[in-house]
């Protein structure tokens, strides 16, 4: 009897699990079935990023402190920001680099007791580009420069000058410190200004990019504009004379010989054609005299030469530098011989990072522009045509700056991806 029962439990677990195992089974089709027939999500490609982007900044503070310092001196004080961003696109052959930079400086000495202008830039380059060859890229280019504010020379105020300014007793040496400021803001001369001047240049040609740390460019159809917005700049900076005075110069030369010498007695009785003339003598002279006369702006159409080096030696030692070579095809022939406008600009950047946000620059900027002129001095007096009445100009020749810098640093860079 036991063992007929252990039989029969034993049969109903056999078919138990018999029947379990094909619903199990069942089930698992079912739900293999169900996702076979599921739809299939694909992941979405990531978008490509093209750009790279970055933006450094930095600023210097210095001060120089002496008291009852036997060596001498001046006490000094230095403040300067500057900022450099980049944008840069790239996909399959063609590329577009944008780049801005931003710079500016103050001086202040004990010894000149006004705040001087030591830096001061506004650099924009955009360049797009596509390859034609491996290396070689057809390229154009346009570059913008100028500056933030008004730039002086400060010679020390002559004595004539200061007893002009404060009686004749007074010396630079025994004026208060409100006067003596006041006395080197009147002699200080004006150089230059916002848009006076300002570079603009756009240049079509080949890119050659034989590495990714130099690049060269040249571009025999580059033209660009020379603008002087404050008139009191313009001759300085090689503007040329309006056609109207251009035109006018002869009678303009004549009257000057007919009116320079008269007394203001005889000036006051001139009447009628006399005193237009002379009226007129006097607008076109102050025209001269001021810049109004020339024009503000000059276009140039030549060819262009341009380097750009860009070497990362370690992670905490990068030089950059540029090199910029133009002449114009539109010079005009002076006294039979062909005298070409040229410009050169050479600028080179040293960074050396000496801690985290901490860096040393040095920076240096080399110009040497046919059209840039000084006014002519002898024995410290300026020059005056004998038959204009204006300024005479000489070229300026070669000009160089330097710059040591040390201060805190940060740079925000995006990669593309």
């Amino acid at each position: 009897m036991k063992k007929t029962f252990v039989a029969i439990v034993m049969m109903a677990l056999t078919a138990f699990t018999a029947s379990a195992q094909d619903d199990v089974q069942k089930a698992a089709q079912e739900a293999a079935a169900a996702f076979a027939s599921a739809p299939v999500q694909e992941a979405k490609p990531k978008k490509p990023n093209y750009w790279t982007n970055s933006l450094t900044t930095q600023i210097n503070v210095g001060q120089t402190s002496l008291t009852n310092w036997a060596a001498g001196g001046d006490n000094t004080f230095t403040l300067k920001g500057y900022a450099d961003g980049n944008a840069n696109w790239k996909k399959d052959k063609m590329f577009w680099n944008n780049r801005l930079q931003l710079e500016f400086g103050l001086l202040y000495a004990s010894s000149k007791p006004l705040f001087q202008k030591s830096n001061d830039r506004i650099y924009l380059e955009s360049k797009w580009g596509h390859r034609i060859h491996e290396q070689l890229y057809a390229s154009a280019n346009f570059d913008f420069k100028s500056q933030f504010a008004k730039g002086y020379d400060y010679p020390t105020p002559s004595a004539a000058q200061v007893t002009e300014w404060f009686g004749t007793d007074a010396t630079l040496e025994g004026l208060s410190k409100k006067d003596q400021t006041k006395a080197w803001q009147n002699a200080r001369k004006p150089k230059s200004g916002l848009l006076s001047p300002a570079y603009t240049t756009l240049a079509l040609g080949l890119d050659w990019n034989p590495a990714n740390w130099v690049s060269v460019s040249f571009a025999p159809l580059t033209g660009g504009f020379t603008v002087v917005t404050d008139s009191q700049f313009r001759k300085a900076y090689g503007m040329k004379l309006d056609k109207a005075y251009t035109d006018g110069m002869d009678n303009y030369e004549a009257a000057r010989t007919r009116f320079k010498d008269l007394t203001p007695e005889a000036i006051a009785s001139l009447t009628g054609e006399d005193k237009t003339a002379y009226d007129e003598y006097v607008r076109f002279g102050n025209a001269l005299s001021n810049g109004s006369a020339y024009k503000p702006a000059l276009f140039q159409f030549g060819a262009q030469l341009k380097t750009d080096f860009k070497v990362n030696i370690n992670d905490n030692f990068k030089y950059t530098s540029q090199i910029v070579l133009f002449t114009d095809y539109l010079s005009k022939k002076d006294n039979g011989k062909y005298n070409p406008n040229i410009r050169f600009n050479w600028d080179n950047k040293f960074d050396w990072k000496l801690a985290k946000y901490f860096a040393l620059t040095v920076t240096t900027n080399m110009i040497y522009d046919t059209n840039v002129f000084k006014v002519k001095e002898e024995n410290g007096k300026e020059v005056i045509d004998a038959v204009t009445g204006e300024k005479v100009m000489v070229k300026r020749g070669l000009q160089f700056a330097e710059s040591i810098s040390f201060g805190f640093t940060y740079t925000i860079a995006s990669k593309s991806k």
